[in-house]
């Protein structure tokens, strides 16, 4: 086992969530060795081709994140952990919400602006995650052009931004790509919406937070409002314009928001979060061409941190 590897317990953990067969009736290559390979370019940010010989062909490897990443096996994964932890009371339901910039390689620019092929027979809902060919004859819905692949440009040129909820350990629930000028404020929404914990046994998943943090980036009245529709207490700063303006307009203003300085602190743990997704090379640069392929790499990076946390 090389460093950086799945250990045993981790192993054991995600074996029996893992797809039983290979597509058209075929067989999988180990799924340890392909996966520590994946994992061994995620947390190093080599080229493909440069994978140690020890995880089996390259383009193996290569392919499955790449099939992984568009049938939703990684998040299934991300799924089954999350669902287990919170089934042990192990997950902190104060989350707090931030987003990162991320520099975008030169390689990662120059995606083909065609449209996503046609799913093979059957297309991919209707068959089981991580077992269809949907990755070899076609990919998700979107994509295209810079917007498209979540590329945005800027002084520092192209860029990502991952947007994300994190529990109060630190470990992220919820992941979201954009090109990396839109802003914070409108996704938070959006980012509040990924969070699904799955129950084990009956009920619906758990996507309320018990309080949500945020920065002043996401203190807009529309964020204000679909959080006490949800009925989510939350703690997000007032910037000073907005204060001054509505001690401006006296009686008119209305009651001043409620915030919590000593709750406040405990936003820290998005931006732990962050670092630790960082940590890994392939997340702290993107390389990839499509968003989705991207989105699969960060979501293995999560898939980390909860199974080493």
């Amino acid at each position: 086992m090389g460093r950086g590897d799945l250990t045993n317990a981790e192993w054991d953990r995600l074996e029996s969530f893992l797809p039983r067969g290979g597509t058209r009736g075929g067989r999988w290559s180990d799924h340890r060795r392909v996966i520590n390979g994946v994992l061994y370019r995620v947390r190093t940010g080599v080229q493909w081709r440069d994978l140690p010989e020890r995880f089996g062909p390259w383009e193996t490897v290569y392919k499955r994140h790449r099939r992984w990443s568009a049938d939703g096996t990684w998040k299934m994964l991300l799924s089954k952990i999350q669902a287990a932890e919170d089934a042990a009371g192990r997950v902190d339901w104060d989350v707090s919400v931030d987003s990162t910039a991320v520099r975008a390689h030169q390689h990662a620019a120059g995606a083909r602006k065609v449209p996503p092929r046609a799913p093979s027979k059957g297309g991919p809902h209707g068959d089981e995650t991580g077992r269809s060919g949907f990755a070899e004859t076609g990919r998700p819905a979107g994509g295209g052009g810079c917007l498209g692949e979540c590329l945005g440009r800027s002084r520092g040129g192209l860029t990502t931004k991952i947007h994300l909820a994190a529990d109060g350990h630190c470990r992220p629930l919820a992941l979201l790509l954009t090109p990396g000028h839109y802003g914070d404020g409108p996704q938070l929404e959006p980012v509040l919406r990924q969070i699904a914990v799955p129950r084990i046994g009956v009920g619906r998943p758990r996507s309320r937070p018990d309080h949500v943090l945020a920065d002043k980036a996401y203190t807009s009245r529309n964020n204000r409002r679909y959080l006490r529709r949800r009925g989510i207490a939350h703690t997000i700063p007032k910037q000073r314009d907005q204060r001054r303006h509505r001690l401006n307009r006296g009686s008119r203003g209305g009651r001043p928001t409620g915030f919590d300085s000593d709750h406040y602190k405990k936003r820290n743990t998005v931006e732990r979060a962050i670092n630790r997704l960082k940590g890994f090379r392939a997340v702290a640069t993107r390389y990839e061409k499509r968003a989705y392929i991207y989105l699969g790499t960060v979501t293995l990076a999560a898939l980390i941190i909860w199974l080493r946390t």
